[in-house]
This record gives structure tokens, sequence and C-alpha cells, in this order.
């Protein structure tokens, strides 16, 4: 009997990487779904391609343009990138978890429009089964990644499919919804994920060093740090001797 099929978001990141090896770990056969969406940190799609190669499995890549509106400093380069140091770090994750802020870098609709496409993309492929690697905990603040988000969308897409009529509905698989990033390293470690092989950086150098100093990057060294897991980022130079997570 073939493996059921599932479409598996994958971004090039640690989190979607853990998320792609779970969904394998389960007995799925994966298809891996990136998008170029006008990111400036494009390069994460060559993390993808990367990641999805050694796993051994399809890499369908979509292009839209969500820079054509903007409203992102991930999409619209007018807007800068945040950096901070660790006290700032601190003190910006503490104000997105009670609510105070959503941060610049949160880009208007994306999961609407990645989980649609992953919709439609797994209608066709037969796949009744999505998986994505949001997050509510740690440090994000975007309202797209919460718990009541992906309620709701799974509530739609049962409703708008052809397979959810006809008997087959997909259901949408947020594995790590409730993990810390610490947490969800380990996992990874677990599955054999290889975080070199991942960014996590929101502007990376042309070359896919990351900053160090932007919300994500801070974020993922602090995982590192609390998961007691030595941290492979490639970071810019000089950028590595001020990571005090």
């Amino acid at each position: 009997m073939p493996a059921p099929v599932a479409v598996v978001l994958l971004s090039g990141g640690l989190d979607s990487a853990t998320c792609l090896a779970i969904a394998q770990a389960a007995g799925f056969e994966c298809v891996a779904l990136s998008f170029r969406y006008g990111q400036r940190h494009h390069v994460e799609l060559g993390a993808a391609a990367r990641i999805a190669a050694a796993a051994g499995v399809e890499h369908v890549v979509i292009d839209i343009d969500l820079a054509a509106f903007g409203g992102s400093a991930l999409t619209d380069r007018r807007l800068a990138v945040p950096k901070h140091g660790t006290r700032d770090a601190t003190r910006v994750a503490s104000e997105v978890q009670s609510g105070e802020r959503i941060p610049v870098t949160y880009v208007p609709a994306r999961n609407t429009v990645f989980l649609s496409l992953a919709l439609a993309l797994a209608e066709v492929r037969g796949a009744q089964d999505i998986f994505i690697g949001v997050n509510a905990l740690d440090y994000s603040g975007y309202p797209d990644c919460r718990p009541e988000y992906i309620e709701a969308f799974q509530r739609m897409a049962d409703l708008a499919t052809r397979a959810a009529i006809e008997g087959s509905p997909v259901t949408i698989h947020t594995p790590l919804i409730h993990l810390t990033k610490a947490e969800i390293i380990r996992r990874g470690v677990e599955l054999g994920v290889d975080h070199a092989s991942t960014i996590s950086c929101y502007d990376p150098a042309a070359d896919g060093a990351a900053c160090g100093r932007c919300d994500s990057c801070r974020l993922r060294a602090k995982g590192f740090h609390e998961a007691g897991v030595e941290d492979p980022t490639r970071y810019a130079s000089g950028v590595a001797d001020t990571l005090d997570a």
C-alpha cells in the first residue's frame, strides 16, 4: 500500500526543516512547497532546496509577488529589519508575547496565501495532509501563527474544497505550535535534521551569512543555547563573538 502524500511548507528555516522530518518520520511521502514571494532573505530558497534534496523529496517552488504591496520589512526595502542587542531582543520578545505589538517583519496575509496554495496543491496531488511549522511560543508575534488562526483556516478548508465535500478533507498539521525553540531544536536533533543547512536570518548577507542581530537570529541563538546544542549557524564576520544569548 503506497504511503499517504503530505504537502509540507518548507521555508528553509529550522522550524520547517523539522516539520518535514516529522512528516517523514510519520510515514508520509512528502512534497515540499516553497515560495519566492519577493522576500529580501531569498537565500532561504537555496536552503530549502538543499533540505529537500537531502530528504529525497520533491520540491515545488511557486512564484508570487507579495512585495507588490509591501507593508513588511521582509518585502519592502524601504523598511528596515530591526536589529537588537541581547537586552533589546528580550524586551521586544516580551512586548510581542504580551500582545503589545506586532513586528514590522509580519508579512500581511502570508500564511493565508501560502496555506491556500498548499491546499490547492494537496487537492491536485490527492494529499489529505498539510504540514506547516508555525509556532505560537517563544518569539514571533504573528497573528497567522496562532492556534485560533489554524483552526479557522481548517474550518474554511472543510467548506471550500471539492476534496472535503467528496469525503476526503485535508488536515492541517502544526506539530511545532506549542514547542519552544529549544524543544524544536532538540526534536530536530532526534530526527537527524542538519541545522547547518537551515537559515533563519531576516537580513542575511549576499553569501547567506546570518546577521546575528535580527529578531529571528536572536531567537535562533537563544534556542540553541537553551537546548544545549552547538549553534552551527554561519554568521557574518565578527558577529558570533557578540552573541551572548
